[in-house]
C-alpha cells in the first residue's frame, strides 16, 4: 500500500460543491439530489448507466457522492479514512461487487471503455500518477467529472478529468457488467 500514498496525488484544488443529501452520513441507496431537483435516476437518460449486473451508475455514483469530505488514510477502507482503492472497493461493496483491493488489480476487472466521450457514471477511471501504468483510481459520476480519495492531505471529493493535472495522467475506464 506504500505505492497509493504517493499515487493519490492531486492538485489540490478544490471542485465546486456538488448537492448533498442533510443528516446522514451512511450511503444513500439512491444518488443524492438537491432539494427541488430530480433525482439523478429520474434524469434523461439515467437508464443507460444500468448494468448488465443490474447496478445503476448514477445510484453508484451518488454513494461515492455521499462520502465528499471523508479524509484520505492510507489503507484505508471506510468512511473514517480511505485510500483511492478502499474508496472504489467499499462503493462498489454497498452495491453487492466486489473489487479487488489494488488498484492494478482493479484495473483488471470489467469491460474497458476504450473513449471518455463512452464513459458513464459508475465507471472506473484509471491514472498513472507515480509510476508507469495504473496507480490510482476513482469513480466517474458524469460529464467530466469523478470523485476520489487524493493524497494523504486530501478529503474524498470531485475533480476534473479534462484538468492539467489528471488529463495526461488518464489510462483508461472499466465498467463492472
Amino acid at each position: 500500500m506504500a505505492a497509493c500514498a504517493g499515487a493519490c496525488a492531486s492538485t489540490g484544488a478544490v471542485p465546486k460543491p456538488f448537492p448533498m443529501p442533510a443528516g446522514s452520513s451512511a450511503p444513500p441507496a439512491a444518488a443524492p439530489s438537491a432539494p427541488g431537483q430530480p433525482a439523478p435516476s429520474a434524469l434523461p437518460g439515467a437508464g443507460g448507466s444500468r448494468t448488465r449486473s443490474g447496478i445503476d451508475g448514477y445510484a453508484l455514483a451518488g454513494t461515492a457522492l455521499s462520502l465528499r469530505g471523508a479524509p484520505y488514510r492510507n489503507g484505508g477502507t471506510d468512511p473514517n479514512g480511505f485510500d483511492c482503492s478502499g474508496f472504489t472497493q467499499y462503493v462498489f461493496a454497498q452495491y453487492g461487487l466486489a473489487l479487488p483491493r489494488e488498484v492494478r488489480e482493479q484495473f483488471r476487472t470489467g469491460k474497458s471503455i476504450r473513449q471518455t466521450r463512452d464513459l458513464a457514471p459508475g465507471d472506473i477511471l484509471f491514472f498513472a500518477t507515480t509510476e508507469p501504468g495504473p496507480s490510482h483510481v476513482a469513480i466517474a459520476i458524469g460529464g467530466d467529472e469523478f470523485v476520489h480519495a487524493p493524497s494523504s492531505t486530501g478529503v474524498v471529493r470531485v475533480e476534473h478529468l479534462s484538468s492539467s493535472y489528471w488529463s495526461p495522467r488518464y489510462l483508461g475506464a472499466r465498467r463492472l457488467d
